[in-house]
């Protein structure tokens, strides 16, 4: 059958019915039963034709069963077929055999695309927690500066002093009498670790 957005769908339904009247069943129509199929089948692809491929095989599924009841008693009333639909069942849905493995990779990638969209979000939580975070510290220290500035200020240049000298390989000595004294640790160091007995 085709749909609303110009697809094609294979559909297996079922059509539950009864004689409501059994002398119109018996003497209106010719062939009641064949009636009752080719009206389902028209009822049906007026319904589907009316949803997209993706709502036909799922969304709007309860829908178009509703709609097709409803259209197939309509029908067979004006025929006056004494007939009663008690219901319409959708028991399959799908792609034509066809084209399945590229609509399973299409739905695939669609699920791909949703999962990297949900990390995303995920991640952009994150940033935005860290950041507020990294926010309220710096609304912290700077209550404390405006509290005592020069104090605060020496605190951060110590603080940073140590972070960036943790890395060097330098020692460096405070001068005395107006000499600095430089002392080669490193290469003291690299000495001794030369001259250490192997296993």
């Amino acid at each position: 059958m085709l749909t609303g957005d110009q697809n094609l769908i294979d559909l297996s339904y079922l059509v539950r019915w009864n004689i409501k009247d059994l002398k119109l069943y018996t003497f209106q129509l010719a062939e009641p039963d064949e009636t009752v199929k080719e009206v389902a089948e028209a009822a049906m692809r007026a319904s589907v034709a009316e949803v997209s491929l993706i709502d036909a095989m799922g969304g709007q599924r309860a829908q178009i069963e509703q709609n097709v009841r409803e259209r197939m008693q309509a029908i067979l009333d004006a025929y006056r077929s004494g007939i009663l639909i008690q219901g319409v069942e959708i028991k399959k849905a799908d792609p034509p055999a066809q084209v399945l493995d590229a609509f399973k990779e299409v739905t695939a990638a669609q699920q791909d695309a949703q999962s990297a969209v949900n990390r995303a979000e995920a991640w952009a939580q994150q940033l935005t927690a860290r950041a507020q975070g990294e926010a309220a510290e710096f609304d912290k220290v700077y209550g404390e500066y405006k509290l005592a500035p020069e104090v605060t200020r020496r605190r951060m240049y110590y603080e940073t002093m140590e972070r960036v000298l943790s890395k060097t390989d330098k020692t460096i000595v405070e001068p005395q009498n107006g000499v600095q004294t430089y002392l080669p640790l490193p290469e003291l160091r690299r000495r001794a670790q030369a001259a250490e007995p192997k296993p």
